[in-house]
């Protein structure tokens, strides 16, 4: 099937990606320094599969060590590319480091391409470059609105690089995937979402308060323009995320980058998502209302339909399964002893 390099494969989506290719049939490499990951995902993907991936630990920003390992590997059929910060909040905070970070590794990893031939890019970008839609659900089609965030600017600014690239190298093909919000958990509850200090994201934060590792869950804003008050975004279960991957290495775009929505298509308020998980675990979450935070959308969600016609993929599970295995996979974990920071 052929050989993928995989940047930040030992991350959440970037495990579960993995799990998935191998599962198809490709030979997988991995490139992560796991400053955002845990080890143990990779131990996960060997219990799934059976397989181990080459695995080296090294920062793509590090363009020596990056290029030395291509060198070593080389020739790869394609590249998926996850490594990058990704806390919205956090990059307000810290817009340098992740100016720095995520625009030199997608620069190395288009180095890379061109020095190694390899002819296939899936690009891991955000829902976050629309900014606040003004058109629900949204598509492709809409114009980028001003980012919210660093974060939100660096994914932008990185699908214009990508751009570029092909523009003067069709030999590149490049697809890029705007992502809505992952949540849940492998199936096997042998891989899932695995922060290092406190989460930024919602499901995880969720999860381990109602293992008693957190006093309450904090809801940011319950004062916006929706039904109940707080924020609407489109979760997506992780394992339909990776498949979303799978078709997009297989899809060949006519112009290239070629850019989709991966969502479900339903927009889900915070609220609405912690009754959900509270019906599923029957876990009952104590919850404190907290300022807005700075970056944060009102609301948006897909139309995932570009998705559906052009890479033959939509999204398989319901919320309640993807809350299910998101909680699962925390009950699986060894940290029950409340020594989060």
């Amino acid at each position: 099937m052929g050989k993928i390099l995989v940047t930040g494969g030992a991350g959440y989506i970037g495990s579960h990606t993995v799990v998935v290719l191998l599962e198809a049939g490709y030979d997988v490499c991995i490139v992560d320094d796991l400053s955002a990951s845990d080890g143990q995902l990779l131990n996960g993907i060997n219990i799934i599969t059976g397989k181990k991936p080459v695995f080296a630990k090294l920062n793509i920003c590090d363009y020596t060590s990056f290029n030395l390992f291509c060198r070593q590997h080389a020739p790869f059929d394609g590249v998926i590319h996850f490594a990058a910060y990704k806390s919205v909040n956090e990059s307000v905070e810290k817009p340098l480091d992740y100016y720095n970070n995520n625009l030199m590794g997608m620069i190395n990893v288009l180095q890379m391409m061109n020095e190694y031939d390899i002819p296939r890019l899936v690009f891991s970008s955000s829902c976050s470059v629309y900014g606040q839609p003004k058109i629900l659900p949204v598509t492709e089609l809409e114009p980028l609105g001003s980012p919210q965030s660093p974060y939100a600017n660096t994914k932008k600014i990185c699908e214009d690089m990508i751009a570029d690239v092909c523009r003067v190298s069709p030999q590149i093909h490049a697809t890029i995937l705007r992502y809505f919000n992952p949540i849940g958990a492998h199936p096997s509850a042998q891989i899932g979402e695995l922060p290092t200090g406190v989460p930024n994201n919602l499901v995880p934060y969720l999860t381990q308060t109602a293992a008693g590792q957190r006093p309450f869950l904090s809801v940011f804003g319950n004062d916006y323009d929706t039904p109940d008050g707080s924020c609407i975004r489109d979760f997506i279960h992780v394992d339909d995320l990776a498949h979303a991957h799978l078709s997009a290495l297989r899809f060949t775009p006519t112009h290239s980058p070629e850019v989709f929505n991966i969502g479900t298509g339903n927009g889900i308020s915070v609220f609405e998502l912690l009754h959900a998980f509270e019906e599923a675990t029957g876990v009952k979450i104590p919850v404190r209302l907290s300022p807005r935070r700075h970056g944060d959308v009102e609301q948006v969600w897909a139309n995932p339909n570009k998705a559906k016609k052009m890479l033959g993929w939509e999204a398989k599970y319901a919320l309640h399964d993807a809350l299910l295995s998101a909680w699962n996979w925390q009950k699986s974990l060894d940290s029950f002893e409340n020594k989060l920071p």
